[in-house]
C-alpha cells in the first residue's frame, strides 16, 4: 500500500440515493415536418435552382436530431435540382486538421452513406474581408466556392463568457466557417471581447458571402428538439439574440446550490466544447463567467471515446483517473487551448488509479469533519441531468425540493475488482 492509499482508503463514501430532476418539457413532434415546412413559409427551396451546389455546415457537437434534420435539408436540396454537401464547420477541433475534423463529423452520425451528401473538409479557409473592429475574417474555401451556403447549429448559453450572441448561428459562421484561422482570430483578444468580435465578424460573411439562411435548433433540458427557425440571411443577426434568450430559459441545471463535490462520469468535445457544460457545473476556465452551484471538488472519471482524445475541460478538474488520463491526446487537446489562448480547461489534474479513489479524494479534500454526511451530486453527463445519484447529506433537501423526486432506496456505489464503478 502506497501513500496515496493509505490517505485515501480510510474515506468512507456515503450512501446515495437516485433523485429524478423536474423540467418543462416542450417539444417537437415532427422535427423533419417541421424543418419541411419552414423552409417552405420562408421561400427558402425557391432560391436554390438546378444545379447549384450547396454546402451545409455541420459542427462538432452531438445535437439531438440534427443529424436527421441535415439528411432532410439534403434532401429537400436535390428536390430542387441543387447538389448538397457537408463541411464541418468547427474552427480548431477534430485536431485543427481537414482529416480529423472529417472524422469526428462522420463520428457524430453524419456519414455520406446516411446523410446522402458528400463531405468536403479543408482546413484552410479563405479571407473574405475586415470586421468593423478590425479583425480579418475567414471563410471555408468549398463554401465559398459554392453558390449557396445553409448555416444549421443548435443556439445555447456559451461555456466562457455571456453576450446577445453566444453559441449558435453567427458564432458557427465567425470560428466554425473561418476554420482554425478564424478561430484563433476571434480568441485573441480573451473571452471578453466574444461577444463583440463574434457578430463583428459573423457582419462580414453574412455580407459578403453567400450565405442563404440559417437554421437554429432549441433544446429542453432534456436535450429534446423544442423549437427550430428557419432564418434568412438577414433575420441571423436580427432574430438570433431572441432565441437565445429562450434557450436559457429552457437550459438544464442541477437543482441544487452548494455541494461537497460532483462526480461527472464522462465528458467530451461530442457533449460540450469545453468537454462539460460549465453552466450546469458552475466551474468555469475564463473570469467572463459566472453562476451555478458552488462546488468544491470536481472529479472527472473518463472522456467519450466520441471525443477522440481530446480532454478539453479535464483541467477545470479537480481529479481524474488514470483511465481519463490514458485517453488524453495532446495533438487533438492543445488546438483548443492555444487557439482559444485558454491554457487552463487543458491542464491536467491530480490522476488517481480508479473512480473510487477520485471519489475519496474529492471527500477528504471537502473540509467537513462529518465526511459520512458529505454532499455529492454524480451524473453520467452534463446532456443527461433527468436523474442524478445523490449522497444521503442531501436526503433532506431533496425531499423538500419542489422539482427533486426520490426513486430509489439509498444504497453503496458499486465497484468492480479496478475499483471502477460498474
Amino acid at each position: 500500500m502506497n501513500a496515496i492509499d493509505r490517505l485515501l482508503d480510510p474515506i468512507p463514501i456515503p450512501k446515495m440515493i437516485r433523485v429524478r430532476q423536474k423540467f418543462d418539457r416542450p417539444q417537437l413532434a415532427d422535427v423533419a415536418g417541421e424543418l419541411q415546412s419552414k423552409l417552405r413559409a420562408k421561400g427558402i427551396l425557391a432560391a436554390i435552382k438546378p444545379g447549384q451546389k450547396v454546402a451545409i455546415t455541420i459542427g462538432s457537437r452531438g445535437i439531438s436530431n440534427m443529424p436527421l434534420l441535415i439528411k432532410t435539408l439534403v434532401e429537400e436540396i436535390k428536390r430542387c435540382g441543387g447538389e448538397p454537401f457537408m463541411i464541418p464547420a468547427m474552427g480548431s477541433h477534430g485536431g485543427a486538421t481537414s482529416v480529423g475534423q472529417r472524422e469526428m463529423i462522420i463520428g457524430l452520425g453524419y456519414s455520406e452513406e446516411y446523410i446522402g451528401a458528400q463531405i468536403c473538409s479543408d482546413i484552410e479557409p479563405v479571407p473574405i474581408g475586415v470586421s468593423a473592429n478590425g479583425l480579418p475574417v475567414f471563410f471555408d474555401k468549398h463554401a465559398w466556392e459554392a453558390d449557396w451556403t445553409i448555416v444549421a447549429n443548435r443556439i445555447k448559453p456559451h461555456t466562457s463568457f455571456r453576450g446577445p450572441i453566444e453559441s449558435g448561428l453567427q458564432k458557427m459562421i465567425a470560428i466554425g466557417l473561418g476554420k482554425q484561422k478564424g478561430a484563433a482570430i476571434c480568441h485573441e483578444l480573451g473571452f471578453d471581447k466574444m461577444a463583440e468580435n463574434i457578430p463583428a465578424m459573423a457582419r462580414v460573411s453574412l455580407a459578403k458571402a453567400n450565405i442563404l439562411c440559417g437554421i437554429g435548433v432549441l433544446e429542453n433540458a432534456f436535450h429534446e428538439t423544442c423549437r427550430l427557425e428557419v432564418l434568412t440571411n438577414p433575420e441571423i443577426a436580427a432574430l438570433e439574440p431572441s432565441l437565445l434568450a429562450a434557450a436559457k430559459r429552457l437550459a438544464p441545471r442541477i437543482h441544487f446550490d452548494r455541494l461537497d463535490a460532483v462526480v461527472i462520469d464522462e465528458i467530451g468535445k461530442n457533449i460540450s466544447g469545453t468537454g462539460f457544460d460549465t453552466n450546469v457545473i458552475g466551474r468555469y476556465h475564463t473570469p467572463c463567467i459566472s453562476g451555478g452551484p458552488s462546488v468544491k471538488q470536481l472529479a472527472v472519471l473518463d472522456i467519450t471515446d466520441a471525443s477522440h482524445g481530446n480532454a478539453n475541460g479535464l483541467g477545470i478538474a479537480d481529479y481524474t483517473t488514470r483511465r481519463a488520463y490514458e485517453k488524453i491526446s495532446f495533438a487533438h487537446t492543445y488546438p483548443n487551448a492555444l487557439t482559444s489562448t485558454v491554457p487552463l480547461s487543458v491542464k491536467i489534474p491530480m490522476v488517481l488509479k480508479n473512480d473510487k479513489q477520485a471519489i475519496q479524494a474529492c471527500i477528504k479534500t471537502c473540509n467537513r469533519l462529518d465526511k459520512e454526511n458529505a454532499t455529492i451530486v454524480r451524473l453520467r453527463n452534463t446532456n443527461d441531468l433527468k436523474e442524478l445519484e445523490v449522497s444521503m447529506g442531501l436526503y433532506a433537501y431533496v425531499q423538500a425540493h419542489p422539482y427533486l423526486e426520490i426513486v430509489s432506496d439509498a444504497y453503496d456505489l458499486a465497484f468492480n475488482s479496478q475499483g471502477n464503478l460498474f
